[in-house]
């Protein structure tokens, strides 16, 4: 049953008088040069021997290359009661790894064949060419450490379609054969525990008769093979043998099938998690080679096997649409599946992929028989035995079990790790369905006020799930009830035009299960009516410095819509949004240049409205001004023009004459300031102080703006204030 390479073997002594042996591993059949680019698996056993009871060591040594490694002994049912511990060199880059533990705890077969061997899980450790072990045996325990205590690589090769299908026949030395071969004997191995051993006994199970490697084998186990049931889930895309390259040459037992699959027991493979998927299918055929030719078993353990990228691959012959007979959970083979995830998941979380596929197999496999992945079933124990959480199972007693379970639900290991473990919840959902954490997201081509979107008609909605894409069957856009669009799983956004009106707008999505779940519906108003200005954009002047370039105003408006008026926005000569309720802002103009004051007003479906008139500021200079009484001129480059006129004499005035819709007086102020009147159109509107504490040039201290435009007269005269008489005008600004 096993094939082995050739070994090299020397020894070396030990302290305490100990003896470890050392090996460097070759293939045997010579046809394969060390370094081609395609090799088929290998595997390469080196013997611990020695006669401590306590410990055993392999110092540091050569080897070919391998990728996985792990520990094994005599007799299948013989457990080491201790540590094994491996550091190896890898082949990139030459350098010794860490220690790193082997997980011993792994599932014993119920009737193992003479030969079957008691292994460590096989530890995936990237490409290497040195090997370190050491097996210590657990403090405390009288047991000593097994025999035939051996360290096994696992080169999985680069292998072709051609190579996958070749058999390949590995001639073995006859001393080696004779001396460690299963086939050289039909007895059990010698160092099989006595029964009065508790701790080493194998449970039995009454109604198993199945060879080894079957596990959890059954009366109802048959090597017939059923009619592979319909699914109410869709079968997920799965890597077949062929393509993951298994040499059935070493496998060549026909499969056993189950009546049906009742539950999903999830694993973990042990080992790094930092491998890359591009090196997944070498890690499948280096646990197929493990369990078949270090284990001993028929073939490898697990119905499917899955990669962190989430790349599903057949695991045991037979069909994966059939209900294989597996052996990977102790006591519970004949009624389920397994599913094991590449890597170690105690404290770091399975990738989502990984999760989506998983849950993809469960529900493919239990939707076969009509099973729910979210309930519960009751399972018949195939062995008398205790679960990790302490639970006490008797053989052929039932029990309840999740549909989908993890390994340490069903047998006393770790396996799934615990942070996989309580992924199984999401696991179960995802599978059952329906859709979870549906929620609407954004809507293009619409606007949101208040609790309600507003639209000229054409909208896009995009919405999110947390349920992966592979699980979803379809998405829906519904308007009034109705659906309107179809997209696939993948699908994140959906488009769809609305008549004009009130409707309403919901996300329906379908679970591959045919379970729906609909969002919350959106209040949608669409509607074309463009908002109105029903004050159209005006300049007015207002108080502040002029300057020859720009003089101070004020932009005012109004705009409504029939619905809900969403900005008005300023195009030019500035660019500036503005709210729907504000009406006003100050801005400077530049003078003596018509510019045009362009305005938009949206609505909150996208509709707008465009208002551009044109306004002139003009700079009237104080010579322009018809005088009455004395004035004086004065020169300075603080003055508009450079010039100003100045007058202390009581009743001297000046007056413009312009066409226009506003009007500002133009003054310098300062502590010695006197006050004037104004006359607009010959009427007395205001007296002006123009004393300021500091001085102050180009004011626009005094404003007037009409409703619309029209010739008026403006005229400023001298009150002759008590101690400060002297006013001095710089011009006069109007709107045209």
């Amino acid at each position: 049953m096993k094939r082995r390479a050739w070994l090299t073997l020397g020894a070396v002594v030990l302290g305490g008088g100990g003896v470890a042996a050392y090996a460097v591993a070759s293939p045997s059949d010579g046809t394969a040069p060390a370094g081609r680019d395609k090799r088929p698996v290998k595997v390469y056993d080196l013997a611990l021997p020695g006669a401590a009871a306590d410990r055993r060591e392999l110092p540091r040594k050569d080897a070919k290359q391998f990728s996985m490694v792990g520990v094994s002994w005599s007799g299948a049912a013989k457990r080491l009661h201790g540590t094994a511990q491996v550091r190896t060199r890898s082949l990139t880059t030459g350098e010794w790894s860490t220690w790193r533990d082997l997980e011993l705890n792994v599932d014993p077969l119920e009737r193992p064949e003479p030969g079957v061997r008691g292994a460590s899980e096989p530890l995936w450790v990237g490409p290497s060419d040195g090997v370190q072990v050491q097996v210590v045996r657990k403090s405390g325990t009288t047991t000593a450490l097994p025999k035939g205590l051996e360290v096994n690589l696992v080169d999985p090769g680069v292998v072709t379609d051609a190579e996958a299908r070749r058999p390949e026949t590995v001639a073995e030395p006859a001393a080696f054969v004779a001396e460690s071969s299963p086939a050289a004997s039909t007895s059990a191995p010698a160092d099989t525990p006595a029964p009065s051993d508790p701790a080493d006994a194998t449970p039995t199970d009454p109604a198993t008769t199945t060879p080894s490697g079957s596990a959890s084998a059954s009366a109802s186990a048959s090597p017939a093979t059923p009619t592979a049931p319909p699914s109410t889930a869709p079968k997920p895309p799965v890597t077949s043998r062929a393509d993951w390259g298994a040499d059935e040459s070493i496998s060549p037992d026909a499969p056993e099938y189950n009546a049906d699959v009742k539950a999903v027991f999830v694993h973990h493979t042990d080992g790094a998690n930092d491998y890359s998927c591009a090196d997944s299918a070498s890690i499948v055929r280096g646990i197929y080679a493990y369990h078949v030719q270090v284990n001993g078993w028929k073939d490898i353990g697990y119905n499917f096997l899955v990669d962190k990228c989430g790349t599903v691959f057949e695991g045991r012959k037979g069909g994966t649409d059939l209900p294989v007979l597996g052996a990977h959970t102790y006591g519970w083979n004949r009624e389920s599946a397994g599913i094991a995830v590449l890597g170690e998941y105690t404290s770091t979380s399975a990738s989502n992929a990984a999760l989506a596929s998983i849950a993809r197999v469960a529900a493919w496999k239990l939707g076969q028989y009509g099973a729910d992945p979210a309930g519960t079933v009751k399972l018949t124990a195939g062995a008398t035995q205790t679960n990790y959480f302490g639970t006490s199972f008797t053989a052929g007693n039932t029990y309840t079990f999740q549909r989908i379970s993890a390994h340490r639900d069903g047998y006393n290991t770790q396996c799934p790790g615990g942070t996989l473990y309580g992924q199984l919840a999401t696991i179960r959902t995802w599978a059952a369905g329906p859709v979870q954490g549906l929620k609407t997201t954004t809507v293009d081509g619409a606007g949101l006020s208040g609790t309600t979107y507003y639209t000229k008609g054409a909208l896009t909605v995009h919405w999110q799930a947390t349920t992966p894409a592979s699980l979803i069957s379809k998405f829906e856009l519904l308007v009034d009830g109705k659906s309107v669009t179809t997209t696939s799983g993948s699908a994140t956004s959906a488009a769809a035009t609305l008549a004009p009106g009130s409707h309403t707008v919901a996300v329906r999505a379908t679970h591959q299960s045919g379970k729906a779940t609909t969002t919350t519906a959106l209040n949608v108003v669409a509607e074309t009516t463009a908002p109105t200005f029903t004050t159209t954009p005006k300049i007015s002047l207002r108080t502040g410095t002029v300057n020859t370039s720009a003089v101070p105003v004020t932009l005012g408006w109004k705009a409504t819509d029939d619905k809900a008026l969403r900005s008005v926005n300023l195009l030019s000569p500035t660019a500036v949004t503005f709210g729907p309720t504000t009406t006003s802002s100050s801005r400077t103009a530049a003078s003596g240049t018509a510019t045009t004051w362009s305005m938009r007003a949206y609505d909150w479906a996208g509709n707008y409205r465009t208002s551009s008139p044109s306004y002139t500021p003009v700079i009237q200079q104080e010579t322009s001004a018809v005088k009455s009484g004395t004035w004086t001129s004065r020169s300075s480059t603080s003055y508009l023009g450079g010039k100003s006129y100045s007058s202390s004499s009581k009743g001297a005035a000046l007056t413009w004459t312009f066409t226009g819709r506003s009007a500002s007086w133009v003054v310098s102020r300062a502590t010695s300031s006197g006050q004037a009147y104004v006359y607009v159109d010959g009427v007395k509107v205001s007296t002006v102080d123009l004393k300021s504490s500091t001085t102050q040039y180009r004011q626009a201290i005094w404003t007037k703006t009409w409703s619309s435009s029209a010739t008026h007269k403006v005229k400023i005269v001298v009150v002759g204030t008590s101690g400060r008489p002297t006013i001095t005008t710089d011009g006069l600004v109007y709107i045209k």
